[in-house]
């Protein structure tokens, strides 16, 4: 059996086993397990994405809270979290672990597969990890979130690229270059592209307000 072949077999026969733990930790499991601190490098993510007390971030995607949670604490008592998904599992779940957890700047937003159902104009921040994939008409969706941003509002996109096999082959990936041009066509200008991730690309983009700053 050749490596690829091998390793696919093997992760079939994983989610089949896993599948049998309830639907709800088999989902969490998918968004935090496998290591996944070691080549997520949360720590570094959060130190590049220049998250300042008060800011207002929107995880758009969260799942199970592996941003969410972090990026509360890194905005402070004064700052707020949108945690945005359409999965009600992961909502429900997030509810939970705020209230358990005692995290009072967390608020948990049922999204739309074309609005993220989010305050117009306040939010510094729109992260999203693994999750751009997933979405549809990618141009006309960012072209909606600019009215969401506050004022030098910024957008940081985390995905799979061509390097990953498993999500490539499952079509949960997309190349960098796909995402700089889907985002140009939605009216941004790519402002970083931190080259830190053994398996995904992480861009930061901003409004293109015509001036090339």
């Amino acid at each position: 059996m050749k490596v690829h072949a091998r390793y696919v077999a093997l992760g079939a026969a994983l989610w089949i086993a896993l599948s049998g733990i309830g639907c709800a930790a088999w989902k969490r499991y998918s968004y935090e397990g496998g290591g996944r601190d070691e080549w997520q490098r949360p720590d570094a993510v959060l130190a590049l994405l220049g998250i300042g007390a008060g800011d207002r971030v929107a995880d758009l995607g969260a799942g199970g809270g592996y941003f969410t949670f972090r990026l509360a604490l890194a905005v402070g008592e004064t700052g707020r979290v949108y945690a945005v998904d359409v999965d009600d599992d992961m909502l429900d779940y997030l509810s939970q672990r705020a209230r358990e957890e005692g995290v009072s700047n967390v608020l948990v937003v049922r999204g739309e597969l074309a609005d993220p159902r989010l305050p117009d104009g306040e939010i510094d921040l729109l992260f999203t990890c693994d999750t751009y994939h997933h979405i549809a008409d990618r141009s006309a969706y960012f072209r909606r979130v600019l009215t969401d941003l506050a004022p030098n509002g910024r957008v940081a996109i985390i995905e799979y690229d061509d390097r990953s096999w498993f999500p490539r082959t499952f079509g949960h990936s997309t190349s960098a270059e796909t995402i700089a041009r889907e985002m140009t066509e939605a009216g941004y200008r790519k402002i970083a592209n931190h080259e830190i991730l053994e398996r995904q690309s992480f861009l930061i983009f901003g409004p293109d307000d015509g001036t090339g700053e």
